[in-house]
């Protein structure tokens, strides 16, 4: 009968440390301490919307008609929940597109004279899970660094785009060279945190009530600066996870809307298995190019906005397509790596959607929203009052809760969501 081992058992020699894989004489140590898998949230935008009549069926329920985009993901049928009648309130801002901002925060009136953002569920999450593993949370875009991640104070929190320098940073070890300079700037931002303190008294003295109310969301934010330099500094020395897969090579093309989209889609299954993070938040935006996909010659915001021209949708339907079957690919790759006797998609809640229900007309009510794995009943298509749309918190309400981060109240949310 074999020893138990521990899943943090490393092999040394010469200085040298190599990180196992979760190996099965490992289970009966893992079992005696987590049960299950770890719970993971992954939220997934694609910025311009999908075309209403090609996503919504006719009847709600288990048995609901596949339309064309539902088609596309017919072999997880009994892995998602569709939802309709989900949004958050006034959502209308300074300019049409403003609610991407705001699709995970729910903050009102985005852009706005005055406005100022709110924290993002991921973030919520994040928070609530702390250094548990390298990085708390991961926030992706496709071209750019908006991201739809913000801090307790209402920053952005800016985004990734390159697929390669994230493979490396979360898989490939660094030179001892490069490993000493990290630790020098993380132990110079350290104590440069600490004068700052020091000297806050003083600085408060010389400030109005109103400054001093913005130099306590400063020092607020320096606080937790400290606390994840503290977090960081620890994980320095632990060896990266080993994967079999090879780096990724950046598409510069801008153009290349799908391309860059599944470069960071495929990255998610090794994230979410490595355990490098358990909140993963990824913005498939537009690229002001015409994309490069068969069929195409107009880009693809001035194609969403198509004025019910049946060449416009014929070629906006061509682009959502490719984004759907992105989605329902990541959806088979989860569902082929086993965990624990099941697979990552029964641990990871997976959300898709978009922060416009129309965007031919900018609306952002009724709301494309998929919801996948992450252990929730699945099969049905959730029709919800399409005039009086339910929060779309209360769905994020319900997903932190079944992770395990039990929370009462988010955004505008007023209950949690059951179907």
């Amino acid at each position: 009968m074999f020893q138990p081992l521990d899943r943090r058992t490393l092999l040394k020699a010469s200085g040298v440390s190599l990180a196992l894989p979760l190996l099965e004489s490992m289970q009966p140590a893992c079992a005696a301490i987590d049960q299950k898998p770890p719970q993971r949230l992954v939220f997934i935008c694609t910025t311009l919307g999908l075309h209403p009549p090609l996503l919504w069926p006719k009847k709600s329920g288990p048995d609901y008609e596949l339309t064309p985009y539902l088609e596309l993901l017919k072999e997880h049928r009994e892995d998602f929940t569709l939802f309709s009648g989900l949004s958050h309130q006034d959502q209308t801002g300074r300019q049409p597109h403003d609610s991407e901002m705001t699709w995970l925060t729910s903050a009102r009136k985005p852009g706005m004279g005055g406005f100022r953002n709110t924290i993002s569920i991921d973030q919520v999450a994040a928070s609530r899970l702390g250094h548990v593993t390298r990085y708390p949370s991961i926030s992706l875009g496709t071209v750019k660094t908006q991201s739809q991640s913000y801090t307790n104070g209402g920053v952005m929190i800016p985004a990734q785009t390159s697929p390669s320098q994230l493979f490396a940073q979360l898989f490939l070890e660094g030179k001892p060279k490069e490993l000493r300079a990290q630790k020098q700037k993380l132990g110079d931002g350290k104590s440069i945190l600490d004068e700052l303190g020091t000297q806050a008294n003083v600085l408060r003295r010389k400030t109005s009530g109103a400054d001093n109310h913005l130099l306590n969301d400063f020092f607020d934010s320096v606080r937790e600066a400290e606390t994840n330099i503290a977090a960081v500094q620890g994980w320095i020395d632990q060896p990266k996870p080993r994967v079999s897969t090879k780096q990724p090579s950046d598409i510069p093309d801008n153009a290349d809307i799908i391309g860059r989209a599944r470069l960071l889609l495929d990255l998610v299954p090794l994230i979410v298995q490595t355990d490098s993070t358990r909140v993963v938040s990824i913005m498939i935006q537009d690229h002001y190019a015409v994309p490069k996909v068969a069929g195409v010659t107009g880009n693809h915001h001035n194609l969403s906005h198509h004025g019910q021209d049946t060449s416009k949708i014929q070629q906006l339907q061509k682009i959502e397509t490719e984004i759907v079957e992105s989605f329902a690919s990541l959806l088979g790759q989860m569902k082929d790596k086993a965990e624990m006797g099941t697979n990552l998609l029964a641990s990871t809640a997976v959300l898709f959607g978009s922060n416009l229900g129309n965007a031919n007309a900018h609306h952002a009510r009724n709301l494309p929203i998929f919801l996948a794995g992450g252990g929730f009943s699945h099969g049905r298509y959730v029709v919800r009052d399409q005039k009086d749309n339910t929060p779309l918190c209360n769905l994020f309400l319900t997903m932190l809760n079944q992770a395990g981060l039990p929370i009462e109240t988010f955004g505008q949310s007023n209950s949690n969501l059951t179907w």
